[in-house]
């Protein structure tokens, strides 16, 4: 291993990330060492942590190679594998752009929950803005059947199920306070609807087709932002407000307020959800290899 590691500190929305550049798949991050790179007062400190592997060198992705040249290896906060995140396709976009990887444009990205297009946004001088937004195909949304409920302290609420890639259970509420402190995953029943775990979004209506939520994302905790979450959110308060766009023809779009910022997120007749908001780099340095090593005993 070389004494120092590269990588870069990122945000969506204010969903943060430690960003690790290791196009050949060489360094090896299990569990506890992207623990260790993602706490806040030990570490780096990120809700996640983005590996960046082109897609021909990983396991998991060789079959994606065709169709995107660079995989997402995505990990939760607390080291465990991820489906999908979507801030975090946002800001590993903004990386391979500011590593001369891509250009502004459409680029496709691999991830656990399938590839990604991805589209970064002209300026009006005609190149990429290092601030302006990027939008993100995140597929369709699926919608389980059966009846979930959540729980916080005495309070217990109906939720749609809703999956992403990865998956959601959304509660509406009169108040996002009623959501409490979300260090702990909410309970959910059945207990057999999630058997992975569960990202739990809290939300509020803010005006016509406009909402803000809460949001509990599993191996993470309470964070500023989720875009998967966001998507699910939207489709869930479309249903709710009778619009889906496969029956009327239609495209709907929710303004989608999170702590971090705004997302705006769109679903088209044909299924796909698209997810607009920014992407920023803020720093970049090098992981010293003998901490992380003294960190992992």
């Amino acid at each position: 291993m070389s004494t120092r590691i590269a990588f870069l500190k990122g945000h969506g929305t204010e969903n943060d990330f430690v960003i690790v550049p290791d196009p050949e798949n060489a360094i090896d991050l299990p569990p506890a060492a992207v623990a260790a790179l993602c706490d806040r007062r030990a570490g780096i400190g990120g809700d996640g942590l983005l590996h960046v592997v082109r897609s021909a060198a990983h396991p998991e992705a060789r079959h994606m190679a065709g169709e995107a040249e660079w995989f997402m290896d995505y990990r939760n906060g607390d080291g465990s594998l991820a489906e999908m995140c979507g801030n975090g396709v946002r800001v590993f976009a903004r990386y391979l752009q500011r590593a001369g990887h891509v250009t502004e444009g459409d680029i496709a990205v691999a991830t656990r929950g399938g590839v990604k297009s991805v589209h970064i946004a002209k300026t009006a001088s005609g190149s990429g803005s290092a601030t302006g937004d990027i939008t993100v195909g995140m597929g369709s949304a699926l919608l389980p059947e059966g009846d979930v409920t959540v729980s916080v302290g005495a309070r217990s609420w109906p939720a749609r199920n809703v999956n992403m890639g990865n998956p959601h259970a959304v509660a509406f509420v009169d108040d996002l306070a009623h959501a409490g402190d979300l260090y702990t995953p909410p309970p959910f029943s059945p207990a057999g609807a999630y058997p992975d775990g569960v990202n739990v979004e809290f939300v509020v209506d803010r005006g016509p087709r406009h909402v803000a939520l809460r949001v509990h994302e599993r191996g993470a905790g309470e964070t500023r932002s989720c875009g998967t979450g966001a998507c699910a959110v939207a489709v869930a308060a479309a249903r709710r407000d009778g619009a889906d766009p496969r029956v009327t023809g239609t495209p709907v779009t929710y303004t989608v307020d999170v702590p971090g910022g705004t997302l705006v997120i769109t679903e088209r007749p044909d299924g796909e959800i698209e997810m607009t908001g920014p992407a920023v780099i803020v720093a970049e340095g090098e992981i010293d290899a003998e901490w992380l090593e003294n960190a992992l005993r």
